[in-house]
């Protein structure tokens, strides 16, 4: 089972400022809940340490993340494998009428052991909350 989770929001911030946080790996990866620790081996690749609480699963998995689409500043979109689950992440921004942006967040996630796809079917829309509440977080303090 594929779990895939679409959410927009709009923020009174330009385009080029919303990029500045969204293309960002280490931007990316602090507000997800389950990523424990990140190391950003360049501005397009990362490597997640994740956590799940799934009985079946009792170490963190290691997730390499690569951007594999970046169209500077209106698209990225990024992959990550490991061997229980690949991610795939998709961030379009569009400039609005009033000067902001328009942020439409795609995720999907592909389990390889049971329980992996259950999780993000329960937590995923969670997870997307807590990214934007940290844009919307990092706009404030860069105002």
């Amino acid at each position: 089972m594929t779990v895939r989770v679409e959410r927009s929001m709009t923020v009174s911030a330009p385009p080029e400022r919303v990029w500045a946080f969204i293309a960002d790996p280490d931007q990316r990866a602090r507000p997800i809940s389950v990523v424990e620790d990140w190391e950003v081996i360049s501005d397009e690749e990362a490597t997640w340490h994740i956590s799940l609480p799934i009985p079946i699963i009792d170490r963190t998995i290691r997730i390499e993340t690569r951007d594999v689409e970046r169209r500077e500043p209106e698209y990225v979109r990024f992959v990550g494998r490991s061997k229980v689950m690949q991610v795939q992440g998709e961030h379009e921004l569009e400039p609005t009428d009033d000067g902001g942006t328009k942020l439409t967040n795609r995720f999907v996630v592909d389990g390889k052991l049971p329980g992996v796809e259950r999780f993000f079917k329960r937590n995923l829309d969670g997870e997307m909350e807590n990214l934007e509440q940290a844009l919307r977080d990092y706009l404030e303090v860069e105002a």
